[in-house]
């Protein structure tokens, strides 16, 4: 048998795999292919992969216990799903991959008496009672068994934590296998939540089944929206499924947050989206501004500032909205304002020439800045920046004094209760949708940048829309 110090990294394994198969290796995969290697060779035990549903997670996994194997063949591999034709897929594709891939030929016994679907062992030293590798549902009978590795797949699903009764069950019989593991064995949950009870709860939480273990989370959607697979799912296929679904199965399965069903106070389905630009005419010296075939009335531009680096922390936003003479809101730009910390420019300026250009091109009428905080040194910068970037444009400084969720739920009920809320099609590329199906009023720690800048917008007083000559503007509105 080869010695672990002859075969190829995990990594390279798949690598190997996949290039037999005729297929690339996206970069979820080699994300999740060094995080198993890493802590496997870091001795961690007790070990949790979140992945996006149809990112590749079981495929993997099944990866990763046929380069187990062929490290060490002695290895006893147990399979956990919620039923027994899931577990033994899983199985059943190990099996294959032994048989093809390039490096695993030696493994193949001599006689084929314990090769199976559902069970098999490979070529080895050890004399071991229990297979190489058994697939069982969670339900069935492992009392008994012996196990080096138990892999927990997609163990939770909507049919079996839909009730109370129904999880302390699960956590019952998930809990059998601290007896299956012999000592210094490796537990590996994989799989996506289907309750806001789930046993894949945050360690931080109280009652959490899964503390301490560590942990490779990896939502569809990054922190600026951004696809952990654009090749894959692009964002106009990332919307349709967020259709299709709905926003409490997109928030659980898509980006593993797990949602309550009474959480979903903020409907991203009761917004109305639309695709088209606003359109500029201007007629006897006086500028007119439509959209949808509406003529809007008034607009304006909400800043809730922040100077954390990119990527942590809170986030700079910025919401831009019209209204029509209808009382309709267009929530047209959501912009996710970020600088770059290596740039000589100051982080402040590198966001007020942002939000400037912006403002410009939207041909906004006023920016409130809220004020609180750090934001109280922006707003004369701001407007040296919309003078440098010629946006006749008003800044407004706006200190708020009632709490976020009472300004949040004050603007978004009315709003989506009377179907008055618009959305560009480009705001649903950004984490708005999944902070609204994720937002409660009593979760202090919950996403809520985007919320509360957009709540800024609803919730003052329009500015009118000023009636600006061509020699004033020197160009026709075009949009962005």
């Amino acid at each position: 048998m080869a010695k672990p110090e002859e075969t190829p990294d995990f990594l390279e394994f798949a690598w190997i795999w996949n290039h037999v198969q005729g297929q690339p290796t996206p970069a979820p995969h080699r994300r999740i292919a060094r995080w198993l290697q890493g802590r496997w060779d870091a001795g961690d035990h007790r070990l949790l992969l979140m992945a996006f549903r149809g990112c590749g997670k079981s495929t993997l996994v099944g990866l990763f216990c046929a380069w187990r194997l062929l490290r060490a063949p002695e290895t006893r591999i147990l399979v956990l799903a919620a039923d027994q034709a899931l577990a033994v897929k899983m199985v059943a594709q190990v099996r294959r991959i032994l048989e093809r891939h390039p490096l695993c030929r030696k493994l193949l016994p001599e006689s084929p008496e314990s090769w199976a679907m559902d069970r098999f062992t490979v070529a080895r030293d050890a004399v071991l009672r229990d297979p190489s590798m058994l697939a069982q549902g969670i339900t069935g009978n492992i009392t008994g068994a012996r196990a080096d590795l138990i892999i927990c797949d997609d163990v939770e699903v909507a049919g079996n934590c839909d009730t109370p009764t129904k999880r302390e069950e699960l956590r019952t019989r998930l809990a059998e296998c601290e007896f299956i593991l012999v000592p210094g064995g490796t537990l590996l949950f994989v799989g996506t939540p289907h309750t806001a009870e789930t046993i894949y709860a945050p360690s931080a939480q109280p009652d959490a089944f899964l503390r301490g273990y560590r942990r490779l989370v990896l939502p569809l959607l990054d922190s600026n929206g951004e696809s952990a697979w654009p090749e894959r799912f692009t964002p106009p296929g990332i919307e349709a499924l967020r259709s299709r679904v709905g926003p409490l199965a997109f928030a659980r399965q898509m980006l593993l947050q797990p949602v309550a069903e009474a959480a979903l106070r903020l409907d991203p389905a009761l917004i109305i989206r639309y695709a088209e630009e606003p359109e500029y005419r201007e007629a006897h010296g006086r500028a007119q501004l439509s959209l949808l075939g509406r003529r809007l009335l008034s607009g304006g531009a909400f800043w809730d500032p922040a100077y954390g680096r990119p990527g942590t922390g809170d986030a700079s936003v910025l919401a831009a909205t019209y209204v029509d003479g209808e009382a309709n809101h267009y929530l047209h730009r959501l912009a996710y304002i970020t600088h770059d910390p290596d740039s000589p420019v100051d982080p402040a300026t590198q966001q007020c020439r942002a939000v400037a250009a912006i403002a410009r091109d939207l041909l906004l009428p006023a920016v409130r800045v809220e004020t609180n905080g750090l934001g109280r040194f922006l707003p004369a910068l701001l407007r040296r920046e919309l003078a440098r970037a010629h946006a006749p444009c008003a800044v407004i400084e706006h200190a708020s004094r009632r709490a976020k969720a009472d300004r949040i739920l004050s603007a978004f009920d009315p709003a989506l209760a009377g179907r008055k809320l618009h959305a560009h099609d480009s705001v649903f590329r950004t984490p708005f949708a999944a902070e609204m199906a994720a937002w409660r009023p009593e979760a202090a720690a919950a996403r809520d940048d985007a919320l509360d800048a957009v709540s800024g917008c609803l919730l003052n007083e329009p500015v009118r829309l000023p009636q600006v000559t061509p020699a004033v503007r020197g160009m026709s509105w075009r949009g962005v």
